[in-house]
């Protein structure tokens, strides 16, 4: 067990000149507080300041005081950096180093502090990011964005906090249309109806080497469902059901509701985790999806503020969910031989739900780490820093990185606003849940905090989770709530019981990697038996091989284990365990079925392009655009009725893999019948020879000919608006 850096006692001076923390990891992976002068502290890290000194007059934001004077300067550099981050045009910076208005950004900032800090820039940044069409926009992302990455929806749930902290009757009646319409799209393009579950890659995890195996492409990640974006899509389900509901739209309330109550039975029933006690990463895989046990921190977070996990299982995944000496990592176990950013990453944000989830279960210990993590950089690094390596942490050796970065310091503010004050913003009032850990006890006081019509001077004693009185103006208050209707300036008067919560486990862990993810193949030997082959893993105690995205056997170290031979249509991956029990990414699918495969090649049935690209098979290769071949009928004869997996071979050479908004969407359907969307992600740059296969979908046939469409429609709008466009060499179809 480690001990967390130290927090300074109330008789600690916090002065940049003079010494501040430095936490030393010791050879049991644990820490020791030492004092470092400025001049070492400098020479350690040229790239940060020596001194901090406020120099912009934040005088009009709430104003804070305890009895600890390093948290007081730090929230007063988290102001100045939060006035840094407004451009010109009323807009919030990403950072230091970075301009522009960024979906998730803003959206996960204004949530943690922004709406109750800068409401006003808060809804102007959201409105930056609306299309032309009246959707809100995904951030670029794997394979040219939407609807690889789906995260946008966080959007919805800033929206409705920027609601309830200002009570603006006409900003909720501008967001909800673009949320409805929003989310309408993503039912067609993302909503799995057969889990319930949500597709696209990992909320704000968008660089596709830091979180997901190497062999998997944009039109695998696309259809991933993963924990963290389908906790997004669940609150914005509850979000628009409020919205709508406070509007007089019952129909719409009812029906996102039950989106809501669905996705959390998917989340809860294909990604929970009983053994562990949290809930895995994401599903992934191709034909057939199976769990990464990783554990994926905001996700894990989000599960629990959000109340997609509940009472005794939330308490769980914040007992159980590992964190290492630093803090609680992006994702754990790490990736090996992948540089820190997300992979062997902590990042202070995070961090910040990461605390507002413990302290909603009442976990004092994990919301004591989650302080130090938040407070041991910034106070080191002179500025809130967007991540730090989770190894040793220190930014030096991350592979992106900036000083001044909004969601960092809207997360150090939330833990004043949302955990010691506990101030929770509802449709009609303002309850205050504080929650101060007992190292942490004292008088704390919050001044000038408007909300609504209101401007609250609040003074917080005592430590614990309970409120043993409420007193506003000298009088008691029920329910610790302050109504929506208060108008003018008051003074609150907060007393916590004295009475620590009881105690509940941290699961702190060395960070250490999984073992390298094995690259296995089917293969057909001289003697005619398939074997499935793979070289030995480095550290690997054994293998279990998966078949239909199920664990099928488990075997000792080896690299050959034989196939049926009447396997013909099966499904095979392999994942290396070490002696620890921690699992690496299942190897890439590999299936015989490929060989029985029937094409239809679609110059067939339009006319071909001329375009001078190289690869393609049969005769030649069509075009498809917002202009060309918008409607494509596809026969498609099978000679005996059953489900089968139908995709496409094609070519987006429209821009790279990892970043961009020019990815190609289509709808698949079978007269009116939708059939599921088909997402056609960038390959690469001018990549137009470079072919590769779009996400599957299962559709059930007859015996005989079928006639399906394949059309661009209002839903299939990218986020590039203009440029919708992909080569189709043909039609794959494989009988399950």
């Amino acid at each position: 067990m480690h001990h967390p850096p130290a927090i300074p006692t109330r008789a600690a001076v916090w002065h940049s000149e003079a010494y501040t923390l430095y936490p030393d990891r010791v050879a049991q992976g644990g820490y020791e507080a030492r004092a470092v002068s400025r001049t070492e502290l400098v020479s350690n890290y040229p790239n940060t300041a020596g001194r901090w000194q406020q120099t912009i007059n934040t005088a009009d934001f709430p104003q804070y005081h305890s009895d600890y004077p390093l948290s007081d300067t730090l929230y007063n550099l988290a102001l100045e950096e939060a006035r840094r981050a407004v451009e010109l045009d009323g807009t919030f910076r990403t950072g230091q180093e970075w301009a522009g208005v960024w979906t998730r950004d803003i959206s996960y900032s204004i949530i943690l502090s922004q709406a109750l800090l800068q409401p006003e820039v808060a809804m102007t940044s959201l409105l930056r990011k609306v299309t032309p069409n009246g959707r809100i926009t995904q951030d670029t992302g794997t394979g040219g964005a939407y609807p690889c990455s789906t995260d946008r929806m966080i959007w919805a749930v800033a929206a409705w906090e920027i609601y309830l902290v200002t009570g603006d009757e006409s900003w909720l009646r501008k967001v909800y249309p673009i949320i409805k319409r929003s989310i309408e799209d993503d039912m067609q393009n993302a909503y799995d109806l057969h889990n319930g579950l949500v597709r696209g890659e990992s909320s704000f995890l968008d660089w596709r080497e830091q979180t997901y195996p190497r062999w998997m492409q944009p039109a695998d990640i696309c259809q991933s469902e993963c924990l963290g974006t389908n906790a997004v899509h669940y609150q914005a389900n509850v979000v628009v059901a409020e919205m709508a509901r406070h509007l007089g739209d019952a129909p719409a309330a009812t029906r996102h509701q039950q989106l809501a109550h669905r996705i959390r039975q998917g989340i809860n029933r294909h990604l929970w985790q009983p053994d562990k006690g949290y809930y895995g990463q994401f599903l992934y895989g191709r034909h057939f999806l199976m769990l990464s046990p990783k554990a994926e921190a905001l996700g894990e977070a989000l599960s629990v503020l959000f109340g997609v996990a509940e009472d005794e299982q939330a308490q769980q995944v914040v007992a159980q969910t590992p964190t290492v000496p630093f803090g609680v990592p992006c994702i754990y176990p790490q990736i090996p031989g992948v540089p820190p950013y997300h992979n062997n990453g902590v990042w202070p944000f995070v961090q910040s739900y990461w605390a507002l989830a413990a302290a909603k279960v009442g976990n004092e210990e994990s919301v004591l780490e989650s302080i130090a993590a938040i407070y041991r950089p910034a106070a080191l690094f002179l500025t809130n820093k967007e991540n730090f390596v989770a190894e040793n942490g220190d930014f030096t050796g991350t592979q992106v990185n900036s000083s001044n970065m909004l969601w960092s310091l809207s997360g150090s503010l939330s833990l004043v606003y949302k955990l010691l004050f506990g101030m929770q913003f509802e449709v009609d009032r303002l309850v205050f849940k504080p929650f101060v850990p007992q190292a942490l006890q004292g008088t704390r006081t919050l001044t000038g905090v408007r909300y609504r019509d209101a401007v609250l001077d609040v003074e917080l004693q005592g430590f614990g989770n309970e409120l043993s009185s409420i007193l506003l103006d000298g009088q008691p208050v029920a329910e610790a709530a302050v109504p929506a209707t208060l108008t003018g300036r008051h003074t609150l008067r907060l007393v916590l019981s004295g009475q620590a919560p009881a105690p509940a486990a941290v699961n702190r862990v060395r960070n250490t990697c999984s073992p390298e993810t094995p690259d296995a193949h089917l293969q057909l030997g001289s003697d005619h038996v398939k074997r499935l082959e793979w070289q030995p893993v480095p550290g690997a105690a054994h293998y279990r091989i998966y078949r239909y995205g199920r664990l099928h056997e488990t075997t000792p170290n080896g690299r050959v284990t034989a196939v049926a031979a009447d396997d013909i249509l099966a499904e095979y991956q392999v994942t290396a365990v070490d002696k620890d029990g921690l699992e690496s990414f299942a190897s890439e699918p590999q299936r015989w079925q490929d060989a029985l495969a029937q094409q239809v090649q679609l110059e067939t049935v339009a006319t071909a392009s001329f375009l001078p690209y190289n690869g393609f098979t049969g005769k030649g290769f069509i075009e498809i655009s917002k202009t060309t071949n918008t409607t494509l009928t596809i026969p498609v004869t099978v000679a005996e009725e059953g489900l089968y997996i139908v995709d496409f071979r094609y070519a987006n050479g429209n821009g790279p893999i990892n970043t961009e908004n020019k990815c190609a969407i289509r709808t698949l359907r079978r007269g009116a019948e939708l059939l599921g969307t088909v997402v056609l992600p960038q390959r690469g740059t001018d990549a137009w020879s470079d072919w590769g296969y779009t996400n599957p979908l299962p559709v059930r046939l007859p015996n005989g000919t079928t006639h399906l469409t394949l059309t661009f429609e209002p839903a299939n709008e990218n986020m590039n608006g203009d440029v919708n466009q992909a080569m189709l060499d043909y039609m794959r179809v494989v009988k399950l």
